[in-house]
């Protein structure tokens, strides 16, 4: 595959909790999940999403859901004498994972990364939110309030613990943390190569195009192709400034990490 990435941290003060991995016939996206409370863990988000991604690639002979399971392991391991895995906010990510083999395109999405695949039978938009189901009146409560209202922090914090209570159980949402059973719970699938025509891998922070209603999903497709993932992530960008209390979009963050990947050539 030929693959064209940009990433962007959604502040200069802060790390980029995204990560990629790219091979011959793999293309890998996470969105590393915000921590707003206590880890257990001593390195981070960013630094998870990073060992988690090169993990991934390393296995992805695999195939997809197989591959993330030994990876979300073998980054478990990393950490498992340093840090307390079963702190209910050790870090974790969502997950996308494109890979193509003896003609056939497979992808594997946890969490709530966005995979969109133009071809011939129509346009696939695979995306995991159950966990926008989840915190419902935290959630509710956090999005009422302005940017700068000094309460907001605190919801925001009462939101997260909400949302950790529900993460990788039967019946709340599920990510890549340390428990490798949560790659069972991705939506996977594969389509013939011969039938696609555009792929491209956002996090949610590049989904922005679409949640603010800037695009729609082939408008996206069509910036990707003819001005590249920058310009995408720079038109969200835009939206984001010109909203700074986050009242016309109302969201946790005001600039979130935004990562667009476009593969050119299958």
């Amino acid at each position: 595959m030929e693959i064209s990435i940009a990433t962007q941290a959604g502040a200069s003060d802060r790390a980029n909790e995204d990560s990629t991995a790219i091979g011959p016939d793999l293309l890998v996206v996470l969105d590393g999940a915000t921590a707003r409370t206590d880890t257990g863990c001593i390195h981070g988000v960013a630094w998870f999403t990073k060992h988690l991604a090169q993990k991934i690639k390393n296995h992805a002979a695999l195939g997809p859901a197989a591959a993330l399971a030994e990876a979300i392991g073998r980054t478990a391991d990393l950490h498992r004498g340093t840090c307390d895995l079963s702190h209910p906010g050790t870090p974790s990510a969502a997950v996308a994972i494109v890979q193509t083999e003896q003609g056939t395109l497979r992808y594997l999405v946890l969490g709530d990364v966005t995979v969109v695949i133009a071809a011939e039978g129509g346009m696939h938009v695979v995306s995991d939110q159950r966990v926008s189901s989840t915190a419902a009146p935290e959630r509710a409560e956090a999005d009422a309030m302005e940017a700068t209202d000094p309460k907001k922090a605190a919801a925001l914090v009462r939101m997260k613990r909400a949302e950790l209570a529900a993460r990788n159980v039967p019946g709340g949402y599920w990510v890549a943390a340390a428990d490798p059973t949560a790659a069972k719970h991705a939506l996977t699938g594969d389509i013939p190569i011969s039938e696609v025509r555009q792929v491209a891998v956002l996090s949610d922070g590049a989904a922005r195009a679409v949640e603010f209603g800037l695009y729609d999903w082939p408008s996206v497709l069509d910036i990707l192709r003819e001005s590249g993932p920058d310009a995408l992530i720079r038109q969200v960008r835009g939206a984001e400034a010109s909203d700074p209390e986050a009242t016309r979009w109302p969201r946790n963050k005001i600039s979130d990490d935004a990562t667009a990947a476009y593969i050119t050539a299958l």
